[in-house]
């Protein structure tokens, strides 16, 4: 993928694996971490049956002296949804959630709607609401936060620098032609 901010938030966290994949029910490295007995593996994936992690739905004494394992699906809306139907041991899964977070800060990808959130955007709201729990500390919240910044601003500069002198934008353009007019939407019936 292009920007894939899931390989950042890896390269972010020193414990973190990156697999591979989208259905993970044959995948041994997932299955070893959910079967082993040590630890307490959950999916970060909202709902209505997910424990509020800022609510302090999870605390340690329900992890019984476990180890928490946090997967966490990285790709667009369209592909984590299939990759969750198609993943058996993944919809097993206890899972959890965050709430109240920061609207996203993805200034070079619009979301699909209010609340949606980059991989390493939701790995780093996980990250505080688990802090907050006593589930885990987050020594250096806004390293994660600036090398975001950081890669975006690079993508910003790498797409103006690849852009002809004389590029004009779509819309720039249909503004000046006088087909531009943001009051006038298109009718769906």
């Amino acid at each position: 993928m292009k920007l894939n901010t899931g390989r950042l938030t890896h390269h972010c966290l020193a414990e973190s694996e990156l697999i591979v994949g989208d259905r993970f029910d044959e995948n041994e490295s997932v299955q070893a971490l959910i079967d082993d007995p040590k630890n307490y593996p959950v999916l970060l994936f909202p709902g209505k049956e997910a424990r509020d992690l800022s609510k302090g739905e999870l605390q340690a004494e329900d992890l019984s002296g476990r180890r928490l394992v946090v997967f966490l699906l990285d790709g667009t809306w369209r592909m984590v949804r299939p990759m969750l139907r198609f993943s058996e041991c993944l919809q097993r899964l206890p899972r959890v959630m965050f709430s109240n977070a920061h609207p996203s800060r993805y200034v070079i990808k619009r979301q699909p709607e209010a609340g949606c959130l980059s991989t390493l955007e939701a790995a780093h709201e996980l990250l505080i609401a688990l802090e907050r729990s006593g589930l885990d500390e987050y020594a250096e919240p806004e390293q994660m936060l600036d090398l975001f910044a950081e890669m975006q601003a690079f993508q910003v500069k790498c797409e103006q620098e690849n852009q002809p002198p004389d590029f004009v934008p779509r819309k720039e353009r249909a503004k000046r032609v006088g087909r531009y007019n943001p009051s006038k939407r298109r009718k769906v019936f």
